[in-house]
């Protein structure tokens, strides 16, 4: 499955919230999950292993929409309470199966080199264009697994500045914008005219 590796230096299980940073490539944003209690372990796998959860291109797009059982956004309550940490993309191994694994700097560089754009662009557009080009790449990451979490707390760390933050709430609102815009083609919004026949009546 997506989404879900470990770290190299102590094999602590993540949830990779972004695969990399805009501004930073080699910096990834993950979820030590044996921080996290049960129901909100639970929740986050759930989320993960959903159909919504594993197509997405980056976890972050699915988490800042949906929300745990006790109605906090997923994306936000992670954030707050620090269980999202900034490592290394070369000390993150993806497990696309039992008996392999590859580094989440060299995955990076697959999609692309796939995609034909640099790490930095990747950064930027992963989460709000398709590629039909990567399908080889998505057969890949769809063959990572989840496995069950009893882990230590994820080291190195470095700290989530304002900049990181304002990056991802930029990437995040582009994606939604995006998303709305592909919806309305789809179906265009009636709200308004449903209300004026309403009145009328």
């Amino acid at each position: 499955m997506k989404h879900v590796g470990k770290m190299k230096n102590n094999s602590a299980r993540v949830a990779v919230v972004y695969r990399t940073i805009p501004g930073e490539v080699n910096s990834a944003l993950v979820v030590g999950t044996n921080g996290l209690s049960d129901a909100y372990h639970d929740t986050l796998m759930g989320v993960i292993e959903s159909e919504s959860g594993q197509q997405a291109n980056e976890l972050a797009d699915v988490l800042a929409v949906r929300r745990f059982t006790d109605g906090e956004v997923m994306l936000s309550w992670l954030h707050t309470r620090g269980h999202l940490k900034k490592v290394p993309t070369n000390l993150v191994l993806m497990t696309p199966t039992t008996q392999a694994q590859i580094p989440l700097n060299e995955l990076n560089q697959l999609i692309a080199d796939q995609r034909g754009i640099s790490l930095e662009k990747l950064a930027v557009n992963d989460g709000s264009q398709q590629d039909k080009k990567s399908a080889k790449t998505k057969e890949i990451i769809s063959d990572e697994v989840v496995v069950p979490v009893e882990v230590t707390e994820v080291i190195p760390e470095l700290p989530v500045t304002a900049a990181d933050l304002r990056s991802m709430a930029d990437k995040l609102s582009k994606q939604a914008a995006e998303m709305r815009r592909k919806a309305d083609e789809m179906a265009p919004p009636v709200k308004k005219a449903a209300k004026a026949t309403k009145a009328e009546a």
